[in-house]
Formats: structure tokens, C-alpha cells, sequence
């Protein structure tokens, strides 16, 4: 078993301390991301009326973000992968201050869309690199545990930043929390500059090194990295995960209306707490029993959705349920993307993360699309029947690849 790991050159002992102020640079900065992503979910009601249109239409705000990550994440990513790694990360930044400002200051549809664009094209390119830089920062044993306090920007996003931010715009107004999320990710620039390692890029021609069999620098194209062993399935997961799960955190304000449970803050803050302890719960079983988490995580979310498709009216079954189906989802992330970087290797996991973020983004915008359109046809009480089979999808595959894509132990190298 590998006790180091190289960082510029340097070998990291397995017994250094986590660079804790970088990590939580980078886990701010996936806070940022989430929260411009899923911002509109939780504002359908108050935006659409000032942008003139349909609350289905505000939710293809977040389609459209998706959308633009799912188009920019791969070829962003090898446009950029020659450069250093921090100025990528800040011109990220800066791309998500830009658009949520525009957001925050516009009165037209059309340009408030395509400002969720350009932050859809910087949420594709952080996405490519968080997980490759948090690995690169520590030593192999300690991988998991990297992973997991940079993706808990995720479970701090969902438990702290959507119901904030919702309850801000109740407040004062929805452009201002756009407003406050714009300046966030300024602030953000000037830490990840100073505490973010300064990895190096690629070289401009090189691909992917180190594959079984070939010379240490052979160029191996990219459509290599989705067929190493054990990746196609990681993706997949991914994918029926995600469109399963946008289609119904992206409508949750009318299924809680449907549920008669008006108060859209309190499902979010339920969600989202139940989150944080399940992202607790992953950072103590990564990096011992990642299968049998991840299972666990699956299995609940499948079980929820026919007990909100049933039951949902029913006194104290929404609150309830939601908090389960938050405590499953909060720890999927780390679990899904330190599987990925597991199987890919660290030297490929921009590569692959790339790939990844492609297909996560993917799943955002057509469970968001799809529930969109459910919506507006079957209406709410339809969505947990439509997101059921896709997640009990990912659980099948999951369950099916215990020797390549999701093994009881973690690799170490």
C-alpha cells in the first residue's frame, strides 16, 4: 500500500494533515456552484412573476444551466488543461460572479437565461477539477476523506444555502440573494489564490499517461478514459441518479403545495439538514466500506419515492420523508466521485471528473426538463412515480458491479 503521494514534486506523508484552509476553499467553491445551480428551485413562485413568465419556465433556469455544463464540461475541459490549475479555478470564480450578477439586476427572461448559461460553462469546468485537485492534495489513504470535505460544499449548499437563500429572497427580495451570491464567489477568488496549491496543467499535446501496456507519456485519447474498467458504470450511476432526483428537488415547491404543505423553506431546510448528516455519515464509511454505503444511500432514496408518490398528504409523511431522502442523497456524491476517481487513477481524474461532470449535468437537465414537463401535464403527484425507477436504476447497477465500479474496499493508488 502507497504511503506517499506527489504534489508538485514533494512527497506527502501519509501522516501530514489535511491542507484543511484549501480543501474548504474548494469546498466553498463547490457551496457556490450548487447553490447558483439550484438557486431558481427554490424561487420558482417569486421569480416567475417579475420575469413574465410560467413557473415551469423558471425551472428551466436550471435546465438551461445544466445544459450549458453538460456542453461545456469536455471541451472546456481540454481547451484549459494545459493551464494551471488556479487561475482556471479563479476564471470559474469569476464566471459565476458575472452571470448571478446579471441574474440579480435582470428584468428579461431571455437575458436572465443566458446568463445562466455562463455560469452552466464555469459550473462544467470547476466540476472537471475539484475532485483531481482535493486528490492531488493529500496522500493516497487519505483521498477519500479530501474528496468528501470538498464535495460537503454540496451537502452545506442543499442543507444551508437553498433554504437561506430562499428565505432571504422572501425578505428582501429575490435579486438580492442573487446579488449576495455574486459577491460570495468574489470574495472566494482571493482564498482560493492564496491557499490552493498551483498544480500544473497538462502539457498542451499530451493526453492521458499511464494506461496498462503503453510507454509512461503516450497520448490515449479521451474515449479511452470512458472504457477504462469499471468507468462506464460509475457514469451511469451517475446519470439515472441524478435525472431521478432532479425531477423531483428541482419541483419540490408545487409537490409541497400538491402535498398540502405550503412551507417550501421548512421541505428545503429539512432536506438539507438531513444532508449534513449524511455527509457526515460517508466521511466515516468512505474509506472503509464505500459499497455498503453507497447501497444504503440508494436503497433508501428508492424507498422514499413510492412512500411520497402514496402518501405524501398524509400529516408529518412529507416532512419525514424528505428528511430521509436527504440523509440517502447527501453522501452519493462523494461516494459516486471517489468510486470514479478510484477506478480512473488520480493522474486521469480531470479526465474522467470531466466525463462525469458531462453526465451529472446531463441528468440535471433532463430529470429538471422531464419534471418540468410532468408538471405541466399528470401534475406534482406524478413526480416521485417518475423519479422511482430511474433511481432504483442506479441502485441495480450499483448492486451488479461489485468487482470493477464499486468494490467493498477502496483502492489506495
Amino acid at each position: 500500500m502507497s504511503t506517499t503521494s506527489l504534489v508538485k514534486g514533494t512527497a506527502l506523508p501519509a501522516s501530514a494533515p489535511l491542507p484543511w484552509s484549501g480543501l474548504l476553499a474548494l469546498s466553498t467553491a463547490a457551496f457556490t456552484a450548487v447553490l447558483t445551480e439550484l438557486l431558481p428551485a427554490g424561487l420558482l413562485p417569486r421569480m416567475a412573476p417579475a420575469l413574465g413568465v410560467s413557473e415551469a419556465r423558471i425551472g428551466f433556469l436550471v435546465t438551461g444551466y445544466a445544459v450549458a455544463s453538460f456542453a461545456a464540461a469536455i471541451p472546456l475541459t481540454a481547451l484549459l488543461r494545459g493551464l494551471p490549475r488556479r487561475p482556471v479555478l479563479v476564471g470559474t470564480l469569476l464566471g459565476f460572479a458575472l452571470s448571478n450578477a446579471v441574474v440579480a439586476l435582470s428584468s428579461s427572461y431571455a437575458l436572465t437565461f443566458a446568463a445562466r448559461l455562463v455560469a452552466g460553462c464555469a459550473g462544467g469546468t470547476l466540476w472537471a477539477m475539484l475532485a483531481g485537485c482535493a486528490a492531488r492534495m493529500v496522500p493516497p489513504e487519505r483521498r477519500g476523506r479530501a474528496i468528501a470535505v470538498v464535495l460537503a460544499g454540496i451537502t452545506l449548499a442543499l442543507s444551508l444555502g437553498v433554504p437561506a437563500g430562499t428565505a432571504l429572497a422572501g425578505a428582501v427580495g429575490w435579486r438580492t440573494a442573487f446579488g449576495v451570491l455574486a459577491a460570495v464567489a468574489v470574495l472566494l477568488v482571493g482564498w482560493t489564490h492564496a491557499r490552493v496549491p498551483g498544480f500544473p496543467g497538462e502539457a498542451p499535446h499530451a493526453r492521458v499517461p499511464g494506461f496498462p501496456g503503453e510507454a509512461p507519456h503516450a497520448c490515449v485519447p479521451l474515449a479511452r478514459v470512458a472504457l477504462l474498467p469499471g468507468v462506464p458504470a460509475v457514469l451511469s450511476v451517475t446519470l439515472f441518479l441524478l435525472v431521478g432526483h432532479q425531477v423531483m428537488y428541482t419541483y419540490v415547491a408545487p409537490f409541497a403545495t400538491h402535498a398540502r404543505f405550503g412551507r417550501t423553506g421548512l421541505v428545503l431546510l429539512l432536506f438539507g439538514a438531513a444532508t449534513v448528516v449524511g455527509v457526515w455519515i460517508t466521511g466515516v464509511l468512505v474509506d472503509r466500506r464505500p459499497r455498503a454505503a453507497l447501497l444504503g444511500a440508494l436503497g433508501l432514496c428508492t424507498a422514499v419515492m413510492p412512500t411520497l408518490g402514496l402518501a405524501a398528504g398524509v400529516p408529518g409523511v412529507l416532512p419525514v420523508s424528505v428528511a430521509l431522502w436527504g440523509l440517502a442523497f447527501g453522501g452519493a456524491p462523494t461516494l459516486i466521485q471517489t468510486a470514479l476517481v478510484d477506478v480512473s487513477g488520480p493522474e486521469r481524474a480531470d479526465v474522467a471528473t470531466s466525463l462525469q461532470t458531462t453526465v451529472y449535468n446531463a441528468g440535471i437537465a433532463v430529470g429538471s426538463l422531464t419534471g418540468g414537463v410532468v408538471l405541466s401535464g399528470p401534475g406534482a403527484g406524478a413526480l416521485p412515480w417518475t423519479a422511482l425507477p430511474l433511481i432504483a436504476l442506479a441502485l441495480t447497477v450499483v448492486a451488479l458491479n461489485r468487482r470493477n465500479a464499486f468494490p467493498s474496499g477502496r483502492h489506495s493508488s
